[in-house]
């Protein structure tokens, strides 16, 4: 018996699939639009992607630059890669498929203005990843401003940039901060914030909740902002609310690294290691009280840190000034050079 439908066959074309898609999901529209100025904002900010992005589970609060004492636990899931400030408090920030909303837990504020930033690293389905980071700035009152503050964050002991330091930038006398993350260079910028004193904070985040902790490296500075300003913070622990100096092993003296002897201990510690903590150009015999103290470089006036702990011997006689030399660090993109007194 012959069979009909010869025509049945398989139609010719080109086969299936393709190159694979390496472009990482790109931002196509924001609610509001950076630069817009929407007096009775209510609903969520949303950023609207052109692909499905991954939820990134494993949290949807946080995101935000609370003050003190308020949403200080761990941002994780898609919250790590979105910061909104100024906000006192937590922030949600929920997946929509293709896009993020965002939304303080307080509300919005009248008469602020807001910065919404995306950090590198948020990806699509097929694992392409953000490489840069995405800024919108909008207010609910004022126009949005034009002053900048930028500077560069070290680590002070180990002698090196502070890459993807938390940076936050509180209007005096307030302390709802504005927040950035600093990039692997330790280099960070704020654009488009109000003129007026700030106080400036880098931090060493270890615990992923973008503010400073008992035992996190950080460093203060204020900052007189009119059109631009820059800073250079070096971070160190605090212990207590004090400075807690290093040892040296070989004298038992404070703050004597890279030592004939080559047997410190780190900051706080009384266990010796073979190699000192930290490539200082400071030679053993040659104690220093504290951090850099003060500089006024670019409107930036650095708050002297606090006295060494009263268990340590008073210093005698004149500081001695030495030359700190952070090697990956360049001192002239911030205008400021690295400081010589102690």
């Amino acid at each position: 018996m012959g069979w009909g439908g010869s025509g049945a066959c398989a139609n010719q074309g080109e086969p299936p699939g393709g190159p694979p898609d390496t472009t990482p999901p790109q931002v196509v529209r924001t609610i509001p639009e950076s630069g817009a100025v929407v007096p009775a904002l209510k609903d969520d900010a949303v950023i609207q992607f052109d692909d499905v992005i991954d939820e990134m589970a494993g949290g949807g609060g946080g995101g935000g630059g609370g003050g003190r004492g308020r949403g200080t636990g761990a941002i994780s899931g898609l919250a790590r890669q979105v910061v909104l400030s100024p906000v006192a408090g937590g922030v949600k920030v929920s997946w929509h498929r293709s896009a993020i909303h965002v939304k303080p837990n307080e509300g919005w504020k009248p008469n602020r203005v807001y910065h919404l930033e995306l950090l590198p690293g948020i990806i699509d389905l097929r694992r392409n990843a953000t490489k840069r980071t995405k800024m919108i700035v909008f207010s609910t009152g004022p126009a949005v401003p034009t002053a900048t503050i930028a500077g560069t964050a070290l680590l002070w002991v180990e002698q090196r940039p502070l890459g993807q330091a938390v940076i936050r930038a509180a209007p005096l006398p307030d302390t709802v901060a504005y927040v950035t993350v600093a990039d692997s260079a330790g280099d960070f910028q704020l654009s488009d914030v109000p003129p007026g004193r700030y106080l400036l904070q880098a931090i060493q985040d270890q615990n992923n909740n973008r503010r400073a902790d008992r035992r996190e490296a950080y460093d203060t500075v204020t900052v007189a902002l009119d059109t631009s300003a820059s800073a250079l913070l070096w971070a160190f622990v605090h212990a207590d609310g004090r400075w807690t100096p290093p040892k040296c092993a070989c004298s038992r003296s404070p703050i004597r690294h890279r030592s004939r002897c080559g047997r410190c201990t780190a900051p706080g510690s009384t266990t010796r290691s073979r190699r000192a903590p930290a490539p200082s150009r400071i030679r053993c015999g040659r104690p220093a009280t504290r951090p850099p103290s003060a500089i006024r470089r670019g409107g930036a006036e650095r708050q002297p840190p606090p006295q060494p702990p009263s268990g340590h011997p008073p210093l005698r006689g004149t500081p001695r000034h030495v030359s700190i030399r952070a090697e990956s660090a360049n001192s002239s993109s911030s205008g400021l050079s690295h400081p010589t007194g102690w």
